[in-house]
Formats: C-alpha cells, structure tokens, sequence
C-alpha cells in the first residue's frame, strides 16, 4: 500500500479560512485543495473551520422567502434529472484537482521551456492570481528572485532546498515580501511543484527580468 508523505510544511489557519470562506482566488484555492488532499492534517483542520462556518450560519436570524418563490423551487424538484454515467476513475500520479484542471496525467501537460532546463505550465484560472506547474530538473536552481505579493509552491514530487529548509513531497512554502531566495531541486529526481503568485517576481538577475513578461512570472 502506498504511504502518503511525510509532510512538514503546511497551510496556516489564514489561508485554510479563507479557503472554507470561499475568499481565495481560483489559482490559490487550487494548491489549497491539492495539498488538502495529501495532508491529513490540514484536512482535519479545514474541516473545522467549515464546521465553524457552519455553525455561524446556523446561529443567524432567519430570512423571509415568499410564497412564490418557495412554489418555483417545490416544482423545480419534481423535475427529473437525467446525468451521464460515471466515467471510470484513472489513476493518475497527479493529485485529483491537478490532473483535472491539465485533463489527465503528467504526459497530458502542456510544458513550455523557460530557461536552464526549467519547464512551466500554465494552468487556466481567473485573473487575480496565477498557478503553474514546475518541472525543475535535478540539481537545478530556480533564478534568485523576491516577491511583490504571495507566492504559494507545493512540492508534488522530488523535493527542493532553499536558504529557509528542504521542501518535499506535500509540503507548502509560503512566500511574501520579506523573502528572497534561489530554490534548488535535489539530486537524484526531478522536482514538480504547484506554485501561485498574485503579482510578479521580483528577479535578481537581469535576463530573467528582460524574460518575465514573455514567460508571464
């Protein structure tokens, strides 16, 4: 049987709250999902912010709904409701809402060179925020760069170093304002991450700057 990872680095209570509240945007809300569904932990913590939520809910006053308004939903359940047959589940190495947002596995990414070995893709989501994958061939390094925003990274395979601690498998780093660094994956295996940013990079380097606009980071 297969054991989930040993996870270390996990979601705080102001971004699974705001995951439970509905408030994150799509691309911050997808790694919030991912990473919910290969840490047990987070899960059961998540739970309870939903089970919060639920209960303040409950405690408010009731609102009026108008007779008309209740006949229109009583007839709307009368109606039956024809769905396809499920389609059989595939197995995927990818976690559940990553796979489907690329529409399969890993051999189903769209990548896209970017430099030093280095591969994106780009995942479709709204404008607030954007979510990509990264493929970082091993002992590679990512350019020196800051943030102007937040940027979420989920290690989904291999595992990854920074001057702040070793990223495996499931776990999350929570980058800000206050953190420059260059990540650099492993030896020995590839490192795929789930990585967010709701503003661009700020980059050390100046090619990578003259190539940020084209490569959207």
């Amino acid at each position: 049987m297969k054991t989930r990872p040993s996870i270390r680095h996990h979601l705080n209570d102001a971004l699974l709250m705001s995951y439970a509240a509905g408030h994150l945007s799509e691309a911050f809300g997808l790694v919030v999902a991912t990473h919910v569904t290969l840490c047990d932990e987070c899960r059961a913590r998540l739970e309870s912010f939903e089970a919060l939520g639920g209960a303040v809910i409950e405690a408010e006053d009731e609102a009026a709904i108008s007779t008309e308004a209740l006949a229109r939903m009583m007839a709307r359940l009368d109606v039956p409701v024809v769905s396809a047959p499920p389609k059989a589940a595939r197995k995927t190495t990818l976690p559940a809402p990553v796979a489907a947002y690329v529409g399969g596995d890993l051999d189903a990414v769209k990548w896209r060179a970017v430099g030093g070995g280095v591969r994106q893709a780009i995942l479709p989501t709204g404008r607030k925020a954007t979510v990509r994958l990264l493929h970082i061939p091993a002992g590679q390094a990512v350019p020196d760069h800051g943030h102007r925003g937040t940027e979420l990274t989920l290690v989904l395979r291999g595992a990854f170093r920074d001057a702040t601690d070793r990223f495996g498998p499931g776990d999350l780093e929570i980058a800000n304002e206050d953190l420059a660094h260059k990540p650099v994956a492993e030896a020995g295996e590839d490192c795929i991450c789930l990585a967010a940013t709701d503003a661009p990079l700020r980059f050390v380097g100046l090619m990578p700057r003259l190539l940020q606009p084209l490569f959207r980071i």
